[in-house]
């Protein structure tokens, strides 16, 4: 059985009833959430990954993609960027590798990643047959299945699918006035197969066939979104309607075959039209998990776009977004080095907390009031520990010339949180002397 079906047979799996312990949320309320598609479980029978539930109710995740490219495919540089994955705490990561060995650097990762492992399967089409020097036009739909259940088979997770790409979608986009057009790879390389062949979407075309795939290793169909605005100017178009339409459809009907969806979406969205954006996304797709790639909130940020998404990230998932996709310093520009994808991890990450804060999620808000808390008492080593990336405020911190002592190069001897210590224990407990003597050395000129 898939997560789903067992769900509604009443079935608790060990998958739910862990996620709903990681989650601290009742069992059987988890156990109606997945029935209804409102939470994915992502988890291939194979790969059988430390469950991770995506959703409404639950924590916004946040995935990481990495891969090589066919100018850049170095193992060892991928490897490392599954490590700052790891370390830096992405709850699920894609494998977007196009250049290299694709099942040999997929199989490694999935032998290293313990949570969930997501792919494009057309990426694999297209670098096979660039190996054998044809064009994308030159796909057969039996290669794309092949590759679908190959992929299902060695364990990935979540497969994106641009099923929505139609081709009433591409007449939609023929009479449009887009100014970035089609910027999904995948979906870029799918509308040029159709173009050149004069057929509809295969995905499309033949959706029960990857529902049979799905159900059978319980793959989470991400749908993915071809027509993603990739310019705020193009946000909220025709296209991009339609295509969500379609995928509202393709929801209903995976559901009814017991297999688990997640909607993709934008993009490029203007941040006033954000909070729209994610709710129109949900009542078109029934509720289902959105994940987003952003969205970014201006399009001129370029070296600094974990930014921008990261703003859009926050409003989105406070608006009922469920997983974010990151992007780092390096989007629209080359391929992230690891320390980008250690960058665009915290950043979405900020955003996911920020607004599971807003959302009101079981413990979120406890983990800050931890913080606050050591912070009032000048405890380090407890702030490194609940830090988001504690290696960082580690080295900040380790560059300052009296590290070792209690108070920071900010203040230094004027420690507000020293001083305030102080004043509240003369003013609560009327222990002036003792107040005083415990302010640290290094701040003379408070006593």
């Amino acid at each position: 059985m898939t997560q789903m079906e067992a769900a509604r047979k009443g079935i608790v799996t060990e998958q739910m009833r862990k996620v709903a312990e990681d989650e601290c949320v009742d069992v059987e309320w988890l156990l109606e959430q997945v029935a209804s598609g409102r939470v994915a479980i992502p988890c291939n029978k194979i790969h059988m990954p430390e469950p991770i539930g995506i959703g409404e109710g639950l924590r916004t995740k946040v995935n990481a993609n990495i891969g090589t490219s066919p100018l850049h495919s170095n193992l060892d540089e991928e490897l490392a960027k599954l490590e700052m994955c790891i370390r830096y705490g992405a709850d699920t990561v894609m494998d977007l590798s196009t250049g290299g060995d694709l099942d040999e650097i997929r199989i490694e990762i999935l032998r290293r990643w313990r949570k969930p492992l997501g792919t494009v399967p057309i990426y694999q089409v297209a670098k096979e047959l660039l190996m054998e020097r044809k064009p994308i036009s030159a796909m057969e739909k039996e290669h794309l299945f092949e590759v679908i259940e190959r992929q299902a088979r060695q364990g990935v997770d979540f497969m994106t699918v641009h099923c929505g790409i139609t081709k009433h979608a591409l007449e939609l986009f023929k009479r449009s006035r887009r100014i970035g057009g089609i910027v999904s790879r995948g979906g870029s390389l799918l509308a040029m197969w159709m173009v050149a062949n004069n057929s509809e979407n295969p995905l499309y075309e033949h959706f029960d066939r990857l529902l049979e795939i799905a159900s059978r290793y319980d793959v989470t169909l991400s749908l993915g979104d071809g027509m993603r605005p990739g310019a705020l100017a193009d946000a909220g178009d025709s296209v991009q309607w339609y295509e969500t339409s379609v995928l509202g459809e393709l929801t209903l009907r995976a559901w009814e075959a017991n297999v688990q969806v997640m909607i993709e979406g934008p993009g490029h969205v203007p941040m006033h039209h954000v909070e729209a954006h994610v709710k129109m996304m949900k009542a078109l797709c029934h509720g289902a998990p959105i994940y987003l790639l952003g969205p970014l909130t201006c399009d001129v940020a370029a070296g600094y776009d974990h930014i921008a998404a990261a703003i859009g990230g926050a409003i989105a998932a406070s608006a009922g977004a469920d997983f974010l996709c990151y992007v780092t310093p390096a989007e629209h520009l080359r391929l992230p080095t690891p320390e980008d994808v250690r960058v665009g991890i915290i950043a979405s990450r900020i955003a996911a907390h920020s607004a599971d804060i807003a959302k009101g999620v079981k413990g979120a808000l406890r983990w800050d009031e931890q913080m606050s808390r050591a912070r009032k008492e000048l405890d380090w080593k407890r702030m490194y520990e609940l830090a988001m990336d504690g290696d960082r405020a580690m080295e900040y911190r380790s560059d300052m010339r009296d590290a070792d002592k209690g108070v920071c190069s900010m203040c230094g001897q004027f420690c507000a949180v020293a001083a305030s210590s102080a004043v509240e224990r003369i003013l609560i407990e009327g222990a002036k002397g003792d107040a005083i003597s415990d302010i640290p050395a290094e701040c003379p000129l408070i006593q």
